[in-house]
């Protein structure tokens, strides 16, 4: 468990403030600005990406997941990860 913990964190250290991610949902562009502490989407600042992904969607969604930070796990990683 703690090299996935290990792995999530790496992820997040990766997203540079500054750093824009694009998902198109719904036939339209979302364009979401990594700060130094949040985000940034539609002219209001954030906490997590879960939280922009609900807002985009409305329906609960995997933050990074949603804009593509996360691959699916296949079934012989989660099976290591146990």
């Amino acid at each position: 468990m703690a090299v996935r913990l290990e792995s999530v964190d790496r992820k997040r250290t990766e997203l540079t403030p500054g750093t824009v991610l694009v998902r198109e949902w719904d036939w339209q562009s979302h364009r979401v600005m990594v700060l130094a502490d949040g985000f940034a989407w539609n002219g209001q600042s954030y906490d997590s990406l879960t939280k922009i992904a609900f807002a985009i969607t409305g329906t609960r969604w995997n933050g990074p997941r949603f804009f593509g930070l996360r691959d699916k796990q296949s079934p012989s990683t989660s099976e290591a990860a146990r």
